[in-house]
């Protein structure tokens, strides 16, 4: 009996373990539920994943800090609004150093880990180009935030631009050293690639406005004395200088400049255009001229108009933010989120990367930091020298040049 009850026992442990069994296994096997979301919905999409490169350090950073803080800010306030057709931002950022290499690394990096859908950077001519081909490798689109007229010239159908390329800014700068009677200048430059690009379409262009290039000198990223270039510049017949830079060393060339004794007039590039360069001239800056955009003085907009509406809130949102005003550059990254964010919007069926080029490629009338977009399959940048103001230094500010 005892015998009978024991194996009658086993019999339903076994049985017990099986049924078990079973209904894990069922469990395992079944397709699960979607989750829901905090407020009981359908389950949370994907995110958008966008990657951005920029200088966050090396000659550069004072450009890159605060493209960072407005890709930032930006992507907070449109994912608090609901993100893009209901999808959340993820944003990425990647510091290049100011190093073409690093660029490359940081490009593969949200390329191939990350897997991004477009990339926005770099923050220097140099560093965008050396990211091309990984790019093209991937069919992603990337919208750079430097002004090198090679850029969009060397043209790339996955590549576009935010700011004012040299090939704007350079013709606008020659007519304004025209109008001031200036007929002579001597050039000084960086090494990097924003430098050469612009040196190469002020040689290009200068003699279509009559201006003779007597003398030209570089000095290289990091460079903190620039005395010897200067002094031979000195001794030629230059009426003015033109000096092509975006890093914190065109604050030492005009130091040095006026340290000589160089009283003729400099004109800078639109790479000047952010208040660490005034600051750091210091009083050495004053008179210093350069073309750039409208955000630095709003008022050029045109009071009462959507661009000055659209630019008057960026520059309270960034203030409030950083405790700073936009610098032109902070206007870059601004136009380079939302090209892409507008576009994808438009975007009808899957978001793939192809689909967001060609949306990007179509932008019309879209208003910016930097301007009014008008994109086309041959013009990538899709802004005129309607866009520029000419600005003159005066005690750690600007001032618009009549």
């Amino acid at each position: 009996m005892r015998g009978r009850v024991l194996r009658l026992s086993m019999a339903v442990l076994e049985a017990a373990l099986a049924a078990a069994l079973a209904v894990t296994l069922a469990a395992c096997s079944a397709p699960k539920e979607p989750a829901a979301d905090a407020g009981g919905g359908e389950a949370t999409k994907e995110p958008i994943k966008i990657g951005a490169v920029v200088s966050l350090t090396g000659t550069y950073a004072g450009l890159g800090e605060p493209e960072k803080a407005t890709l930032e800010m930006e992507v907070e306030r449109i994912n608090a609004a609901g993100g893009i057709n209901g999808r959340q931002i993820e944003l990425i950022i990647e510091d290049d150093g100011t190093d073409e290499a690093k660029a490359v690394a940081a490009t593969a990096k949200l390329i191939d880990q990350d897997k991004v859908i477009a990339i926005i950077g770099a923050t220097g001519t140099g560093q965008t180009m050396a990211m091309r081909a990984d790019i093209q490798r991937a069919g992603i689109p990337q919208v750079s935030m430097a002004g090198g007229t090679v850029i969009t010239g060397q043209f790339d159908p996955l590549v576009f631009a935010t700011p004012w390329s040299n090939k704007i800014v350079v013709p606008y700068t020659l007519e304004a050293l025209k109008a001031a009677g200036i007929t002579k200048v001597a050039l000084i430059s960086d090494s990097g690639g924003f430098g050469k690009d612009g040196v190469a379409v002020l040689e290009e262009e200068a003699p279509k406005a009559g201006v003779q290039i007597v003398a030209k000198e570089t000095f290289n990223p990091g460079d903190t004395d620039m005395t010897a270039q200067l002094t031979n510049i000195k001794k030629s017949s230059a009426q003015a200088l033109v000096m092509w830079s975006a890093g914190k060393e065109a604050a030492t060339v005009v130091k040095n400049a006026r340290n000589l004794g160089l009283e003729i007039p400099i004109y800078g590039s639109h790479g000047n255009a952010r208040k660490e360069f005034a600051e750091g001239a210091g009083e050495a800056g004053n008179g210093v001229r350069f073309a750039a955009g409208k955000i630095l003085v709003p008022e050029t907009y045109g009071e009462g108009t959507e661009a000055y509406k659209v630019a008057t809130d960026f520059i309270a949102r960034f203030t409030e933010k950083t405790g700073a005003a936009p610098s032109t550059f902070a206007g870059h990254a601004y136009d380079a989120l939302y090209l892409i964010v507008e576009a994808a919007k438009r975007v009808q069926g899957e978001l793939t990367p192809g689909a967001l080029r060609d949306e990007i490629e179509k932008t019309t009338g879209f208003v910016g930091i930097g301007g009014t977009f008008n994109m086309s399959s041959s013009d990538h940048n899709g802004l005129t020298k309607d866009d520029l103001t000419l600005y003159e230094v005066k005690d750690g500010t600007f001032t618009v040049v009549k």
